[in-house]
């Protein structure tokens, strides 16, 4: 089984760059995507015979918004984090399928200024609790732009971003804690020390050519599944986006429990 997410950063302007012929070639069972800043009937988006297509808009326009596209037909889609979620900007979707829950996710940004900083930190522990409730059921298979680079090898510049939006110690200390709960950051399972492999590059001149980069984009399991992992990578060549496609692979088309 093979997945793979992408933040597209506008899903139309993506599309203009490559999008669908990157969609075939990937050969995914299933495909996630973030950012696709539209709303329904904006895009006339043909992927073939045999793909459920499931979307999550935001109410503003032109901003945040999830999709997935699927070979397999899930079993019930839910969107947003459960009943107590007022999730306006349309961040999570979650497929259930026989075996396990697909949960695909853009995290929201703290801001250059922190000013949202609270309010990342508050959905975070939401977030971890949400996917808990679904652990207990099944395993859970969680992809998308978390917004972190956990690590100081998960980006080129650490010292000098200290501090900064998407590497600030209480960023990284909600992901180690969602990874404390019992989920598996399946790149750095195969590759715990690979260096200089990105997702994420600033659009300012130089920088992807230069891979000045950030590893925030992720596919991350529960840990009963590592068992199950064949293979994680990151598509850095690919563009059409400032961030590129992540891939996991499986052994088995079914997922244990």
């Amino acid at each position: 089984m093979k997945l793979v997410s992408w933040n597209v950063n506008g899903l139309r302007a993506c599309v203009n760059k490559g999008f669908t012929d990157y969609f075939y070639a990937s050969d995914a069972d299933i495909f996630c995507v973030q950012e696709t800043k539209l709303q329904e009937g904006q895009i006339s988006l043909e992927l073939g015979s045999g793909v459920y297509s499931y979307w999550n808009y935001a109410e503003k326009k032109g901003y945040s918004g999830t999709a997935v596209f699927t070979k397999i037909k899930p079993l019930a889609v839910t969107y947003g984090l459960g009943e107590t979620d007022a999730d306006t900007e349309g961040r999570v979707i979650t497929l259930e399928f026989d075996d396990f829950f697909l949960v695909n996710v853009y995290t929201p940004n703290a801001r250059r200024d922190l000013s949202r900083l609270e309010h990342r930190l508050q959905w975070e522990e939401q977030f971890r609790v949400y996917l808990m409730a679904l652990d207990q059921d099944k395993p859970v298979i969680v992809c998308g732009d978390m917004n972190v680079a956990h690590q100081e090898i998960d980006l080129k510049n650490a010292k000098s971003n200290m501090g900064n939006s998407g590497f600030t110690l209480e960023e990284r200390d909600k992901f180690t804690k969602l990874l404390e709960s019992g989920f598996t950051d399946t790149f750095r399972y195969f590759y715990p020390d690979r260096k200089e492999v990105y997702s994420w590059w600033s659009y300012m001149p130089k920088v992807r050519e230069r891979n000045i980069g950030w590893r925030i984009d992720y596919f991350l399991v529960s840990s009963r599944l590592e068992s199950q992992l064949k293979d994680a990578q990151i598509d850095c060549h690919i563009m059409g986006s400032d961030h590129c496609p992540v891939i996991l692979e499986l052994n088995k088309n079914v997922i244990l429990k």
